[in-house]
């Protein structure tokens, strides 16, 4: 926008200053040519008139006059007489303006190209007689007389007046840019306020207010941007309240039912009472894991915290050391390919990564056969970084694919059972409040691989 403001704005000044200095130029050069024109002429009419006076006074005084004219101005003067009075100068072939001049009588004005004026400017006048009674151009012509005036120095006058007003624009335009660069910067200050806003919003900074400045309309959409965000963080707030309450509310007495009922199986005898005690525990077991995913994901709703670039292999390093330890149980192997080296930094919000991982890893390690391999990914791609995790498991048809992400689905495979169905739910969330993806498609050979494509940080995290 202040690029568009300032070639507007530099625009109008050179529209503005061309209106003003060309016409004003082009008034100088006439001017210029008209006065030389008129200078030139004048003289060669005097000479003429001392060109038609038949007196040897005359004659010496148009000699010494041509000469003084040839020496202090870049004209030269040559004459040609019927009488005598003079030697020829004219050349030796008459052109079209002498042969007008002594045989009509008529003066000419040549100056050399239809653009401007050539390199010389030739004006010849007839020479008349002068008659008995006083009157000069009713005698017959006695000569002609030519002046040849170089246009030399007309030329570097010229070039002085379209010069200096070049150069005069170019430094108005200068300042012009210079003093729109500033206007358009203060104009739109305002605008680039609420863009860092909005920008720090987005990141999640719910605490980013915009300065209430500038003109009467962006004021308004200051105000209630702030007004807008002040009520969010005020919501935002009363769900974390919520969630932390919550979590408390829950947790003490799920622990506590669990407890006494690990208390009641151990002093009874009764077959049946036992198994219907271990069957009420294993759902009290379910509904704690409810729970913890519903938090979860209340928290990952709740509040969104600003991405920061994280060393992606030191993030991968620490969740595998924290599943290995289960998947060497049943013998599967977790391996790490592509290009995860030390360099590789991605934006995320400190914790997400962490449980979008274990969320992947768990659910990949219950439907992994025994003897299975579980294989992590990672590729960059332009400015993304793409994790993908292949497990070796029954997979999913299109069907379940579609539904996966829903909250509280579950497959028909073993994770049906034990699964609380919130657990994709959960890594779709974190990975979109990092601005991020996450996908499902068939791993090549059989299973499920799950895509997730997160922004690849500036180089060294910086």
């Amino acid at each position: 926008m202040i690029r568009q403001l300032v070639r507007s704005y530099v625009l109008l000044v050179a529209v503005a200053v061309a209106l003003f200095t060309v016409p004003v130029a082009f008034t100088l050069t006439d001017q210029l040519r008209g006065d030389t024109e008129l200078s030139v002429e004048r003289e060669a009419n005097t000479m003429a008139l001392l060109l038609g006076t038949d007196n040897d006074s005359s004659c010496q005084a148009l000699r010494e006059m041509a000469r003084a004219y040839g020496k202090k101005t870049p004209g030269e003067v040559q004459l040609t007489a019927t009488d005598g009075c003079v030697t020829s100068l004219m050349p030796p072939n008459r052109d079209a303006a002498l042969t007008k001049a002594l045989e009509k009588g008529k003066p000419t004005t040549d100056w050399g190209s239809p653009f401007i004026w050539g390199p010389n400017l030739v004006i010849t006048v007839p020479a008349h007689q002068r008659a008995a009674d006083g009157k000069v151009d009713e005698g017959p012509v006695v000569g002609a007389v030519r002046i040849v005036y170089s246009t030399e120095d007309m030329t570097s006058r010229l070039w002085s007046i379209w010069g200096f007003r070049a150069v005069l624009a170019v430094l108005v335009l200068a300042v012009a840019a210079v003093i729109g660069v500033g206007a358009a910067r203060r104009l739109t200050r305002p605008l680039r306020e609420l863009n860092d806003m909005a920008s720090k919003f987005s990141d999640g900074d719910l605490t980013a207010r915009s300065p209430v400045t500038g003109p009467k309309e962006t004021q308004t959409l200051a105000r209630t941007l702030n007004q807008g965000a002040e009520r969010l963080d005020t919501l935002m707030s009363a769900q974390r309240i919520f969630v932390a309450d919550a979590s408390h509310q829950l947790r003490t007495p799920l622990t506590a039912l669990r407890l006494s009922l690990d208390n009641i199986a151990d002093g009874v005898d009764d077959e049946f009472v036992k198994e219907d005690v271990e069957q009420a525990t294993a759902e009290v077991v379910r509904m704690s894991r409810l729970v913890n995913d519903l938090l979860v994901l209340a928290r990952a709703e709740a509040k969104v915290t600003a991405a920061e670039p994280l060393p992606l292999r030191e993030v991968l390093e620490e969740r595998f050391s924290v599943w290995r330890p289960a998947a060497d149980e049943r013998g599967v192997t977790i391996t790490l390919r592509g290009e995860a080296d030390g360099r590789l930094f991605v934006l995320a919000s400190p914790g997400h990564l962490d449980q979008v991982l274990d969320n992947v890893l768990s659910n990949a390690l219950e439907v992994s056969p025994d003897g299975g391999t579980i294989t992590v990914r990672v590729r960059h791609q332009g400015d993304q970084v793409v994790l993908s995790v292949l497990d070796m498991g029954p997979g999913m048809s299109e069907a379940e694919k579609s539904r996966a992400f829903d909250r509280f689905w579950r497959g028909q495979g073993l994770t049906g059972r034990t699964g609380s169905g919130l657990g994709l739910a959960v890594v779709r969330q974190l990975v979109s409040d990092d601005g991020g993806t996450v996908a499902l498609r068939d791993a090549p050979g059989g299973g499920l691989c799950v895509t997730i494509s997160l922004r690849a940080a500036p180089q060294g995290g910086h």
